[in-house]
């Protein structure tokens, strides 16, 4: 799916609009179809966080948007979100990887991770919230002057995982959602629990969904996401419900 390629194409005027980060695009998509039926119909565009953030900062006319909690939390803070309106919807962890057919790196505790990423060659990040988590743990381990050169930032809305897959870096880091649809890996496992990422994704009302009957919509939406019944997509995406 191309990362500007909306979950859904609902036909009329009165779809819901909305827009998310990469992490969660499998996870929405599942979700929307759920959802047909039920009420107004949704279609999600999913790019990378960081164009999903200014989007939503220039007021484009979105009805709800999709981020990592303290994105949302510094829109709602700027008056671009309806206040009240954030509702945690995943967990998310990071997750490693290495090219398909390669050797399975060390990573089971914080020391032996440590020491993959001394030793192996380029290592994939992304641009969200868990790339900048882990460039302060790189800093944290002393290393982010020994690692500087190897460090390969994934542009906003590629997968890390697709990097990887191309041999364009040896080890990729990445929530596990945005790594399990993409041929030409091997999923290694989760960073050790001593030095876990993991990011919450809420959804939130926007600012821009002034029409009362068009936020009552986008809040049973929204409420539906985080509801019980959508547990085990959740988990099928990689995710926890929050």
């Amino acid at each position: 799916m191309a990362p500007d390629t909306p979950t859904a194409a609902p036909s009329g005027q009165d779809a819901l609009r909305g827009i998310s980060s990469m992490a969660t695009r499998q996870l929405l998509a599942d979700l929307v179809q759920a959802w047909t039926g039920r009420g107004l119909p949704v279609g999600i565009e999913s790019v990378g966080g960081v164009d999903t953030a200014r989007r939503v900062m220039a007021d484009e006319a979105f009805d709800l948007v999709v981020l990592a909690s303290d994105a949302i939390d510094r829109l709602m803070a700027a008056g671009k979100l309806l206040p009240g309106s954030r509702v945690d919807l995943v967990h998310s962890g990071v997750s490693i990887a290495v090219g398909a057919g390669q050797a399975l790196p060390d990573i089971a505790t914080e020391q032996a991770l440590r020491k993959t990423v001394q030793t192996v060659g380029r290592i994939g990040f992304s641009t969200g919230p868990s790339g900048v988590a882990l460039q302060q743990l790189f800093t944290t381990w002393g290393l982010a002057g020994e690692l500087a050169d190897r460090l390969v930032q994934a542009p906003a809305g590629v997968p890390v995982a697709s990097l990887v897959a191309r041999g364009e870096v040896d080890l990729g880091f990445q929530q596990l959602s945005e790594l399990l649809h993409i041929p030409g890996i091997t999923i290694v496992g989760p960073m050790p629990p001593e030095v876990a990422i993991v990011t919450t994704f809420s959804a939130a009302v926007c600012a821009t969904c002034a029409d009362p009957v068009r936020q009552a919509a986008t809040r049973a939406f929204i409420e539906f996401m985080a509801s019980p019944e959508c547990s085990a997509a959740k988990q099928r995406q990689g995710m926890e419900p929050a």
